[in-house]
């Protein structure tokens, strides 16, 4: 094939046009490339703020608990004995309008009573003891080996309540206070349903380090960007009003008929980083 020169000049025009062309795009990948790297592993300059928040509420339940106790010769006298106690409790529960719902077993369970006995040896006249020793007939002496005899069981059941009404928690533990229960604690005040004031609490938290934030960029001159990271820290319910408690050494002591509930504070902490310019 057989290329005129006007032809070899126009081809070596349009490779030379190709290559530029090649080269300046392979040049800006180039740059581009190299100025996502390293912007990629840059670290952002980041400044973190801390925000409080909390909200106030009275106690709309209050927790109560008490165990039943029984021992007897056997597991079935001591859960029979159990049971006895039982609906006396649940009685004075219902006639105080606690609902069904509201009352749960934590645990119920038996167990052996057991005491280690030693023989009684007999008497044995003075300076009859083996091994040189003397032994005073006028008191009796202990065998060296004893064995545990097994005396009967016990049987226990934990209970708790969740007293809706809470002017009446005091009255509802002066009666189960009768009824031969042990260990009766409480009670306990808190807020039924506490997922809302956390969120009010947190939502005052965020708006507190916004607001820190914010003046601070002013004072610093720097620009606040996005926010790089969050946490928080609280949410726990402080209790301002403690109930009262009565053990099984004191039941005589009873809770007063009105125990006054206070008022119940959650709280937030929060953390937010931003990243600044």
């Amino acid at each position: 094939m057989n290329i005129s020169p006007e032809q070899k000049v126009k081809l070596y025009r349009g490779l030379k046009i190709a290559l530029i062309v090649f080269l300046a795009v392979l040049a800006a990948n180039f740059l581009s490339g190299g100025r996502g790297y390293r912007d990629e592993n840059k670290t952002p300059n980041t400044i973190s703020f801390s925000g409080h928040g909390e909200v106030t509420a009275v106690p709309d339940i209050a927790n109560i608990s008490f165990t039943i106790s029984k021992d007897a010769t056997t597991v079935k006298d001591a859960q029979a004995g159990v049971a006895v106690i039982e609906k006396k409790a649940l009685d004075v529960l219902k006639a105080k309008d606690v609902a069904d719902k509201d009352i749960k077993t934590a645990n119920a369970s038996f167990y052996p009573k057991y005491e280690y006995r030693q023989a009684v040896c007999p008497q044995v006249p003075m300076g009859a003891g083996t091994a040189g020793v003397t032994v005073n007939p006028s008191s009796p002496y202990y065998c060296p080996s004893g064995k545990q005899v097994l005396l009967g069981y016990t049987a226990s059941e934990s209970i708790t309540v969740k007293v809706r009404n809470t002017d009446s928690v005091g009255d509802i533990m002066q009666s189960l206070g009768t009824t031969g229960v042990s260990d009766l604690s409480g009670p306990n005040f808190a807020i039924d349903n506490e997922d809302s004031l956390k969120a009010q609490a947190r939502k005052l938290a965020i708006d507190d380090a916004k607001a820190k934030a914010q003046s601070l960029a002013k004072d610093l001159g720097v620009r606040l960007e996005k926010i790089t990271s969050f946490s928080e820290n609280g949410n726990y319910p402080v209790m301002y009003a403690q109930g009262a408690m009565m053990s099984d050494k004191a039941v005589s002591v009873l809770a007063p008929a009105v125990i006054p509930k206070g008022e119940n504070t959650i709280s937030s902490d929060v953390t937010i980083t931003y990243e600044i310019k």
